[in-house]
């Protein structure tokens, strides 16, 4: 049995200080104006801190993080989530993939996310997977836990004003398929992790993921068995017929979502992952912010067969 949380768009606030009044001199402007208009009434810093303790006490085997943890790619904000990561656990327990708002502008990687690396780095090895971790392109990773292999994606890449859009590009397609292929027939628990959500029609054309129906026919062609994703800020499941079962698409709510607000609040979900009588089973429990108690309590449960 194998125990994995997921949860996504952190949007840690509040935004510190840019260096200089030119790193506004872009996108960030309206990030900058976005987040002290809106945002930063509808993200709050203290429901993830308390998501962290639900996680805690539910003691998962591994942690999954698909996005979006800060808002403007200022180099300030890449520090502080790589401090808000080192406080939540250790590289060996969270595997994190980015998300669009943590490639709002163009970054060097040593001032981006390259302050996330070790949390972003594989450890199995496969055909069409990296394992160094100072690759400021070290996508696809794999890494093994268990008989469960999880395949970090990047969707992130800088976008125009006001298009929240992502994609994969040819390589990492190439490279997804044959490392697909290769876990599948060495009998791993494929999980597929992304922040766009992955197939075409789940998101408006200015947020999608542009070469999701590629995406898709990687996954019909060569299986995989989870494929979670956050972006959307909402409840999110579909699943993908494919040459060798069932590929279950899952998305989340933001970690800091507030209640009382059109989006749902912030939720995470528990996956219990087995093999039974040579078929992979898995229990899902989704945790959701009460509004009445302000912690997590069990939403719903289902199961999930491949």
């Amino acid at each position: 049995m194998f125990t994995l949380a997921h949860l996504s768009d952190l949007h840690l606030g509040p935004l510190p200080r840019a260096a200089s009044r030119r790193d506004y001199l872009s996108k960030r402007a309206i990030g900058y104006w976005s987040w002290n208009l809106k945002r930063f009434g509808l993200h709050v810093p203290e429901i993830a801190q308390e998501m962290i303790a639900d996680i805690r006490s539910h003691k998962p085997d591994h942690v999954a993080l698909t996005g979006d943890l800060i808002n403007i790619a200022l180099p300030l904000e890449f520090q502080a989530a790589a401090q808000w990561l080192r406080d939540f656990g250790p590289p060996t327990w969270i595997t994190v993939v980015p998300g669009n708002h943590d490639a709002y502008v163009p970054v060097p990687w040593a001032l981006g996310a390259g302050h996330w690396a070790e949390y972003m780095t594989g450890d199995l090895r496969t055909p069409g997977a990296f394992t160094g971790p100072h690759l400021e392109t070290p996508f696809p990773f794999v890494r093994q836990r268990k008989n469960i292999a999880i395949i970090g994606l990047s969707s992130a890449e800088p976008q125009g004003y006001r298009v929240a859009t992502g994609s994969l590009g040819a390589r990492q397609l190439e490279n997804l398929a044959s490392t697909l292929g290769e876990l599948r027939e060495r009998g791993f628990f494929r999980v597929v992790l992304i922040h766009h959500p992955p197939l075409p029609g789940q998101c408006p054309v200015r947020k999608a993921l542009k070469d999701a129906a590629k995406l898709k026919e990687v996954i019909e062609s060569q299986g995989a068995e989870l494929v979670l994703f956050g972006h959307n800020h909402i409840h999110m499941r579909a699943t993908i017929d494919t040459r060798f079962g069932k590929a279950h698409t899952i998305g989340v709510p933001s970690a800091t979502a507030r209640t009382g607000h059109l989006y749902p609040p912030a939720a995470w979900y528990q996956y219990v992952i087995r093999r039974h009588e040579g078929s992979w089973q898995t229990h899902v429990t989704v945790r959701q912010l009460s509004p009445e108690t302000g912690k997590f309590e069990t939403q719903t449960e289902f199961d999930l067969a491949n």
